[in-house]
C-alpha cells in the first residue's frame, strides 16, 4: 500500500490513524453551566482515564476541554461539549496509541486492539452515565432540564 499524498503536511504523507481511536457521546438533560462544571472537577478525568496523565493543551470552557496524554496511551483526548435542544450532548474522544511501561508505543495485534477499545468505550460509558445519573438527578422523563438555578431558562 502506497501513503496517500498529502501536500498540506510536511514531507507530502499522512500519518497513521491512531490504535484507539474511540468516540463516545451521552446526552444530558442539564445546561451548559452545569454539565461544564462536573467535566471540570478533576475527579471526572481521573475516573473516566485513570491510567493516563493529562496536560490540558484548550480549556474551552463551557464547550470542553481538550488534553495531551502519557501514561498507558500515548496522544490526545477531549471532552466537547454541545448544547443540544434543552441540554447538552457529552462527546469524548480518545486518540492514542498504546504504550509500555517505558512509555514507549507498542503495536497490539488487531484482536487485542479491539479488546482495548471495547473495554475502553464500555468504561467511558458507565463514566457518562454516571454523571447523567448524578445531573439528572430528580428530573422525571419528558420533564424540562436540570438548571443551574431555579427560573434560569
Amino acid at each position: 500500500m502506497r501513503p496517500v499524498p498529502n501536500t498540506t503536511l510536511s514531507g507530502g504523507i499522512l500519518t497513521p490513524v491512531a490504535q484507539i481511536d474511540l468516540i463516545e457521546e451521552t446526552f444530558v438533560a442539564a445546561v451548559p453551566a452545569l454539565v461544564a462544571a462536573a467535566v471540570h472537577e478533576p475527579g471526572f478525568t481521573a475516573e473516566l482515564w485513570p491510567d493516563l496523565r493529562l496536560a490540558v493543551f484548550m480549556d474551552r470552557g463551557l464547550e470542553g476541554i481538550r488534553w495531551t496524554a502519557t501514561g498507558a496511551l500515548a496522544g490526545s483526548c477531549e471532552v466537547w461539549l454541545e448544547a443540544f435542544g434543552d441540554g447538552v450532548v457529552i462527546h469524548t474522544y480518545l486518540r492514542c496509541d498504546l504504550t509500555d511501561s517505558a512509555g514507549a508505543v507498542v503495536t497490539p495485534s488487531p484482536r487485542d486492539a479491539v479488546r482495548e477499545i471495547q473495554a475502553r468505550a464500555r468504561h467511558a460509558k458507565r463514566v457518562l452515565w454516571a454523571v447523567k445519573d448524578r445531573l439528572e438527578a430528580g428530573r422525571g422523563p419528558g420533564e424540562p432540564s436540570v438548571r443551574v438555578a431555579a427560573g434560569e431558562g
